[in-house]
């Protein structure tokens, strides 16, 4: 949450912002080194926040069965829950945008969330083998219905597979894509769920094996980069892969990127004793609460003093990411606290 904060305020923030993530939006220009990592260090962020969401979905759906909730109940409450994801990415974050239909990263959770309704149903390790192999052969799939030279497929099929984007809509999380990671998330959550102590060592098994696959797949700059191919061997071409929609090479990327810091974390608590209080864990804890709020002050800041949009440097968007963390973690500290004495209501899905 951190990081996407960076991200955020450089999209309001910094006039020379990268973003051309796809090979619909790359049109060969150069890539700046610090525009580009800052891009690429807020890459891990959607990821991350999909798996994780599906790693708390499964150890929450389990502490709910352990409570005696029965099926039908748990399914209901993953219903609501998705449901509503997805309206405050049509309600809230699009209105904010652009008040364009805009589905994200929001749409991609809460369609997540529904499809494991019947998809809990089936064993870990399957719904891990299917995550893994959408991204072996989804790019099979995807190009298909999508392609470089036909970048809209039409409405229905780019929520599934492709991007889209006309005057009033853009779709830019396809939802099966990002499902896969929640799958794979999800297999994670049960796997905790039977160990005693953190899988410090398959989590450094895991991240080391995804950044090979990638560092494979890159080099050979052909299937599974999703049409947006290295133009050089540049640290700046390595890192430029397809988030929209994503592939192979930038799953296995972020991925293993993630596996690898959750593995320091838990070395690290080993050593450290873990703040309740510390922003890690506060802006964790209450990730979509931040979410909903950030943009939306970064955006009136920006507004508010340059009176348009990227009107300033990207030594402008790290100051405001810094800003509206400090801002934003009292309000959040608070936040939780209300959160965790009235557990059962409404702010359940928030």
């Amino acid at each position: 949450m951190m990081l996407m904060a960076i991200d955020h305020a450089s999209v309001v923030f910094n006039g020379g912002r990268l973003s051309a993530d796809s090979a619909v939006l790359y049109d060969g220009t150069a890539l700046p080194l610090g525009q580009m990592l800052t891009r690429w260090i807020t890459h891990l962020c959607a990821p991350t926040f999909v798996f994780l969401a599906g790693t708390a979905l499964a150890l929450s759906t389990e502490s709910r069965r352990a409570r005696g909730e029965s099926a039908r109940a748990i399914d209901r409450h993953l219903l609501i829950r998705g449901t509503f994801i997805v309206l405050l990415d049509v309600l809230w974050m699009s209105t904010l945008a652009s008040r364009t239909l805009i589905l994200q990263v929001l749409y991609a959770i809460g369609i997540g969330i529904v499809a494991m309704v019947p998809l809990r149903r089936l064993d870990a390790k399957v719904l891990v083998g299917l995550g893994i192999g959408w991204f072996l052969v989804g790019e099979v799939v995807t190009r298909a219905f999508w392609s470089v030279t036909d970048p809209e497929p039409g409405f229905l099929v780019a929520g599934l597979v492709g991007i889209y984007s006309t005057d009033n809509i853009h779709i830019l999380y396809p939802a099966l894509p990002w499902l896969a990671i929640m799958m794979m998330g999800w297999g994670f959550g049960v796997y905790m769920r039977s160990r005693d102590t953190p899988p410090i060592r398959e989590l450094a098994l895991a991240g080391a094996g995804s950044l090979a696959v990638f560092a494979v797949v890159r080099s050979l700059n052909g299937y599974g980069n999703m049409g947006l191919f290295r133009l050089d061997g540049s640290l700046a071409q390595w890192l430029h892969v397809s988030k929209y929609p994503p592939g192979l090479s930038f799953a296995s990327l972020e991925l293993g990127v993630m596996a690898l810091c959750l593995a320091a974390f838990f070395v690290g608590a080993r050593y450290v004793a873990v703040r309740d209080r510390g922003p890690l864990l506060v802006f964790g804890q209450t990730a979509l609460f931040f979410y909903l709020l950030h943009f939306p002050m970064l955006a009136a800041a920006s507004l508010g003093i340059f009176g348009r949009m990227g009107a300033a440097s990207l030594a402008a968007a790290y100051t405001a990411a810094l800003a509206v963390l400090v801002v934003l973690y009292p309000v959040c500290l608070g936040y939780r606290r209300l959160k965790r004495a009235y557990p059962t209501s409404v702010l359940q899905y928030i």
